[in-house]
């Protein structure tokens, strides 16, 4: 009884995005086709009845969305300048990468993994097709991505790998952007806003907003260097056959801006270790000029996606997302 809806098809290209994007750091098991006939199920109608989006152009501009510095002495630790927040950011995560801690994996072998792991979210926002959105079709795309999306658990972000021995892109057959991610690479320059807290019980909480970027690589800018970004996704895409532009690139019609994302970690002043730890990343997706599979033609769609990381994950969640047990 379900029949198809065209203009629906253009879910399947956000959501595709989305998806084949973190297939690439292991995150979502994605088929393009099973997306598409996910797609096909919205009934028939459904796209007449839709909601303007006031805030559907989110402007080029970068908010401070945090409380910003107050120089002063917090928890022993003087901070004047962002100068000194990113460099003490950076000794904290150097040093809590160099921690690790026993394992048993789900077929019972002892592994040796970061003593910090943390848990993941994938959220998606309201879809918008040519600016405007459709309630059935904001129903459906969660119950699709979290059909996208297989639960890992990883060291501090950004992260190749749960092992300390494999966090690192070195891999790559072509060696151009080779990092280290057991080290970070921040710089005051990658930092709009952060703050300082005196939690009174020998740690600081400090939180960092990262400036704003635009179709980020891991390890290459603001939003690259503190989270797990979306990467080339305009490449992703050329490579869906469903999918064509009426007008221009795919470079040119796919883009990701990054802004208001924010990083949070209690830190040990003793030890510079981070205790505990929250990154939110937020991913503005666009995609102009599309067609797909020659009948739905130069379409629009947007999206926002909230990715979070917290740390430590629990027992529970290290069970049922890979079946593995802390031992020491």
């Amino acid at each position: 009884m379900n029949k198809y809806v065209k203009k629906g098809l253009c879910i399947a290209l956000a959501a595709g995005l989305i998806a084949s994007s973190f297939a690439g750091c292991a995150k979502i098991n994605y088929v393009t086709n099973g997306a598409v006939e996910a797609i096909y199920k919205i009934k028939d109608g459904s796209w007449l009845e839709k909601e303007e989006d006031a805030n559907a152009d989110a402007g080029d501009s970068d908010p401070i969305v945090i409380k910003e510095l107050v120089p002063n002495t917090y928890g022993g630790v003087e901070f004047k300048t962002l100068e000194d927040v990113a460099k003490y950011y950076v000794e904290a995560y150097n040093y809590t990468k160099t921690l690790t801690a026993q394992y048993k994996d789900d077929q019972g072998a002892t592994q040796t993994f970061y003593k910090l792991l943390g848990d993941e979210d994938l959220q998606v926002g309201e879809v918008m097709i040519d600016g405007s959105s459709s309630k059935v079709i904001n129903n459906i795309v969660p119950g699709i991505v979290s059909t996208m999306f297989s639960k890992n658990t990883y060291g501090l972000v950004p992260c190749y790998n749960r092992n300390p021995d494999l966090d690192n892109n070195s891999d790559d057959a072509t060696h151009k952007n080779d990092h280290d991610f057991r080290t970070s690479a921040i710089t005051a320059d990658d930092i709009l806003a952060a703050n300082v807290t005196d939690n009174g019980d020998g740690t600081i909480t400090m939180e960092i907003q990262p400036k704003a970027g635009q179709m980020s690589l891991r390890g290459e800018d603001s939003q690259g260097k503190f989270f797990e970004v979306l990467g080339d996704i305009s490449g992703t895409i050329a490579q869906i056959k469903q999918v064509s532009f009426t007008q221009g690139t795919p470079e040119e019609n796919v883009i990701v801006d990054y802004k208001g994302g924010t990083v949070k970690v209690k830190i040990d002043t003793k030890t510079k270790e981070i205790v505990e730890a929250d990154y939110k990343m937020i991913a503005n997706v666009s995609v102009t000029h599309a067609s797909i599979l020659g009948v739905i033609k130069d379409k629009s769609a947007s999206l926002i996606i909230t990715y979070t990381n917290h740390y430590p994950a629990s027992a529970e969640y290290l069970k049922e997302a890979k079946g593995i047990e802390r031992l020491s």
